[in-house]
């Protein structure tokens, strides 16, 4: 846990590429036990201090002078909020503003601003309310709050009219607190029914049908069956009420979009309903190209046989990137190879300028012996993500990569070091503390620049906080998707190791696996329930734990990094046993051994490309790649070269290795 100097210098210096072969891999990852200094015992002396300090601040047993440790630490803020939020219905309105004056503009103080004004609420506190209030606060329930303490307060005036107006326009349902000001604002004169229905249109085009239901509410009872035809209609694509709806643009507008949630459910249903409410209602192109882009992506997603006509029929104005990849799939999966490559050919530029597309291309001319596949192969070789690799394997060409360089800048390291807000958000998450910890990084990260952020992230990555890289980096900016030894962390690297020789895996394909699983969080857990650094199914465990004779103790088993990467691992092999094809084994470790077992079934006979283009789940088909491109990178990581990705797709830990080289 400690931060020294020359660690995180080594951290941030990659060597840059200046020519084939002369990229060096950064620092080998932590081991699983590392040194424990004098300064690491401190920290977690401290650490448990304040673990305890905050157990005892909401649980109303707050002692001052208790943690001495604590006297000057930054993260006094949480500690003092901790204690406030525990009794925040009766606390005394002077402690709280006095500690909004101290910390207001502080990440534990915006928190407990919104929370403070919530309470007043509760405690009908309206001047309080007034007096706190800050102008750039969204959150419906707290701006209805606010209007309320206006009202309380006889301050209705034309500014309190428009206020209430902005309320009212959302397509969303408002808060129940919210009622009492729209009734108010109403009997001022300033709802009528052209604003609810202002308001229902809002709601139809965010497809929003309890949004309808509300507002009903108040319109007269003819109107008011409308809408919650209207309503109903969206929620269940049913249109059997819709022969007493006029036929105007706003029943159009629902019409097309019933007829989507329809599809959703059958293609064939709403394909054949199709036709009568067209006419019936008079869809415009668009309404209509809705409705056959949602016929085509239901059908084609499972390459049903109606699938090439029903994407043909979607107007090419209703057409986006999503159904213009799925075309080309679906003619790869019938394997129409010359009709993949006039697809992939007409493709709108911004399209076809993908190197996931470029090298199809190149791959479909290959296969109906068109030229020109050479140069496309090149084009994509520059790009360091799945389809570069397998572009440069076609032309036997190194790998693209351009590591950035940092240059180390002790100064700015140590004043990172003793940023107050970030080591209050280090102690908040080594406690376990996650929301408040990133309440504190993103607030802390907004008073930094592009280096000292850089620095940051590093000094994360030493506390075990991985995910920072992901999150911190700007997508937009190719230079710091460049910051390789921060985006792809080597954490217990010794353990990954020594299970990668028990079960004759490549490490760096369980590296990949828990980057793309769980960022290296140890704690991990999803709404599927899946846990830790490999993201395992507590029923997957235990079975896998029983088969490869791994001590199982009941699910917290998986929140131990090291037993969690040795029954992820156990687990990969057993995948690999019955897929030797690795796409197949990554398939069935993200999506399950049955579907991975359908889609081999019905290709048994695809290239690795093709196959892992066709695979059906959206999210098993980025998967893949995404798992196998990282194994190149940590490959390069642990060795300073790689394995080429065909070699690794065709199951092989050992073979034709690559160099990698900066494209010029």
């Amino acid at each position: 846990m400690n931060i020294r100097a020359s660690t995180l210098s080594l951290l941030l210096t990659l060597t840059a590429c200046a020519g084939q072969g002369d990229t060096q891999p950064p620092l080998r990852g932590s081991a699983a036990t590392p040194r424990v200094t004098a300064h690491d015992a401190r920290l977690r002396a401290q650490d448990a201090d304040l673990s305890a300090a905050l157990a005892a601040a909401e649980n109303g047993q707050w002692q001052a002078g208790r943690f001495p440790s604590l006297a000057q630490h930054p993260v006094q803020a949480w500690l003092e909020y901790a204690q406030l939020r525990q009794s925040i219905d009766t606390l005394d309105m002077g402690r709280a503003e006095a500690f909004l004056a101290r910390h207001g503009q502080s990440a534990a103080g915006l928190r407990f601003h919104n929370e403070w004004l919530a309470a007043l609420g509760r405690r009908g506190e309206w001047a309080a309310i007034n007096r706190t209030w800050q102008p750039d606060i969204e959150r419906p329930a707290l701006r209805c709050l606010w209007l309320e303490a206006r009202r309380q307060q006889g301050q209705t005036d034309s500014a309190w009219m428009q206020d209430a107006r902005a309320l009212w326009l959302t397509d969303k349902a408002l808060p129940a607190a919210c009622q009492s000001v729209i009734d108010h604002w109403q009997l001022q004169g300033g709802l009528d029914d052209a604003l609810r229905w202002q308001r229902i249109d809002l709601a139809i085009a965010a497809h929003q049908p309890a949004t309808l239901d509300e507002v009903a509410t108040g319109l007269p009872a003819s109107q008011a069956r409308l809408a919650r035809s209207y309503a109903a209609a969206l929620a269940s694509g049913k249109l059997d009420d819709s022969h007493h709806w006029p036929q105007d643009a706003r029943s159009r507008r629902v019409v097309s979009r019933a007829l989507v949630v329809m599809a959703k459910k059958s293609p064939d249903a709403a394909e054949a309903a199709l036709p009568a409410y067209q006419g019936r209602f008079d869809l415009n192109e668009a309404e209509r190209g809705r409705v056959l882009y949602e016929i085509a992506l239901q059908t084609a997603a499972s390459y049903l046989p109606q699938s090439a006509r029903r994407l043909a029929a979607v107007p090419v104005a209703s057409r986006d990137e999503r159904l213009h990849q799925l075309m080309l799939r679906e003619a790869l999966a019938r394997r129409a190879w010359a009709e993949a490559l006039r697809i992939v050919e007409g493709l709108p530029q911004a399209l076809a300028d993908k190197p996931q597309n470029i090298y199809f291309r190149a791959r479909l001319m290959e296969m109906t012996g068109k030229t020109g596949a050479h140069a496309l192969y090149r084009q994509a070789a520059r790009s360091p993500e799945f389809h570069g690799f397998l572009a440069a394997d076609r032309l036997q060409a190194p790998y693209p990569l351009c590591p950035w360089t940092l240059e180390a800048q002790p100064a700015l390291e140590k004043a990172i070091t003793d940023n107050p807000g970030l080591q209050s958000a280090f102690a908040l998450y080594r406690i376990g503390r996650r929301e408040w910890a990133n309440a504190q990084w993103n607030h802390t990260l907004k008073s930094l620049n592009d280096a000292e952020r850089h620095i940051a992230i590093a000094q994360a990555q030493q506390h075990g906080w991985f995910d920072r890289a992901v999150f911190s980096l700007a997508r937009e900016n190719r230079d710091e998707l460049r910051l390789y030894a921060l985006r792809f962390p080597l954490a217990y690297q010794e353990v990954i190791e020594g299970e990668a020789k028990k079960h004759a895996l490549d490490p760096a394909w369980i590296a990949a696996e828990i980057r793309a699983e769980s960022l290296f969080d140890a704690q991990a857990r999803s709404q599927a329930n899946a846990i830790g650094l490999m993201q395992v199914l507590p029923a997957t465990g235990e079975a896998t734990a029983a088969r490869a004779g791994i001590p199982w103790q009941g699910v917290q088993t998986l929140y131990t990094p090291d037993t969690n990467i040795a029954i992820g691992t156990a687990y990969l092999r057993e995948m690999k046993n019955r897929w030797p094809h690795l796409p197949a084994a990554i398939a069935a470790y993200n999506a399950g051994p049955t579907p991975t077992a359908r889609w081999q079934q019905q290709r048994p006979d695809f290239d690795a490309d093709f196959w892992i283009e066709t695979i059906s789940y959206r999210e098993t088909r980025e998967y893949v790649p995404r798992v196998l491109a990282f194994s190149v990178i940590y490959d390069w990581r642990m060795r300073g070269d790689a394995l080429r990705i065909s070699e690794r797709i065709a199951g092989k830990t050992t073979g034709k290795r690559v160099q990698f080289h900066c494209p010029q």
